[in-house]
C-alpha cells in the first residue's frame, strides 16, 4: 500500500518524548530553521542547566512584550526615543531610509553614517499587496516636511521592489527643497543591504549619488 506524503512523514518522524516534539515543532516555525536543525537546538537545551534555559526563555518572553518602537525613526529601543535620535552628535539634517532594523545595524556596522534613520518597516510589493500607507512612508513626509532635513538617502534594496519604493518617495518629495540621493550600486543589483559586507555598504553610503543621475545608469 502507497502512503500519502503527510502519512510517510509522520511514519518517520517518531520521537521519543512528546514534550521534544513539540520543542523541536515550535522551533521549526523559526526562519531558516528545519527539523534537523530544530532538532539539535531541542537536545542541546537538554544539556544546559534549567536557569540557563529560564534566562533564555524569559529574555525571548521580554524582548517580544516590552521592546518598544522609536516614536521618531521607528527603530526597535528600550525607551520611547532609540539611542541614534537621542545622539547630539548626530548630523540631523542627514536622514537615511531603510527598509527594516537589521538595515539599520548593517550600516551602523559601517561606521561610515552618523546622520539619523528612518525605518519604513518595509517595502512596496503589490504582488504581497504591501502598499504605500502599510509603511512608514506617510511619517517619512512628515518628518522631511518640517524643514530640518537637508538631504534623504534612500537606501533600500536595488530589487525591483526596492526601485518602486525609491521612486515613489522620491515623488511625495517632490517640491521640498531636500536633495535626494540613493545609495552607489557598489551594491549588486537585486542585493538586500543585510547581506552587503561592510566596506562596500559603507562605501556606497559614501558615494552616494543624486536620485535623479540614477535613472542615467
Amino acid at each position: 500500500m502507497q502512503l500519502k506524503k503527510g502519512e510517510s512523514d509522520r511514519m518517520m518522524q517518531k520521537y521519543p518524548s512528546v514534550l521534544l516534539e513539540n520543542a523541536i515543532n515550535e522551533l521549526a516555525k523559526l526562519p531558516g530553521i528545519g527539523k534537523k536543525t530544530a532538532l539539535r537546538l531541542a537536545l542541546y537545551t537538554l544539556k544546559r542547566t534549567p536557569e540557563e534555559i529560564t534566562s533564555l526563555g524569559e529574555a525571548i518572553v521580554n524582548l517580544r512584550n516590552h521592546v518598544n518602537y522609536c516614536r521618531v525613526c521607528h527603530n526597535i529601543c528600550d525607551e520611547d526615543i532609540c539611542s541614534i535620535c537621542n545622539d547630539s552628535s548626530r548630523d540631523t539634517a542627514l536622514l537615511c531610509v531603510v527598509e527594516n532594523i537589521k538595515d539599520v545595524m548593517a550600516i551602523e556596522n559601517t561606521g561610515q553614517f552618523h546622520g539619523l534613520y528612518h525605518v519604513l518597516g518595509g517595502i512596496i510589493s503589490p504582488m504581497e499587496g504591501i502598499g504605500p500607507n502599510d509603511l512608514q512612508i506617510p511619517d517619512l513626509i512628515r518628518r522631511a516636511q518640517t524643514g530640518d532635513v537637508c538631504e534623504i538617502i534612500l537606501a533600500l534594496s536595488t530589487t525591483m521592489e526596492g526601485d518602486t519604493t525609491n521612486f515613489y518617495i522620491y515623488r511625495k518629495l517632490a517640491g521640498l527643497n531636500i536633495k535626494v540621493s540613493v545609495i552607489a550600486r557598489g551594491v549588486s543589483i537585486g542585493d538586500e543591504i543585510e547581506y552587503a559586507d561592510e566596506i562596500t555598504l559603507g562605501r556606497s553610503i559614501l558615494n552616494r549619488t543624486d536620485f535623479n543621475d540614477s535613472f542615467k545608469q
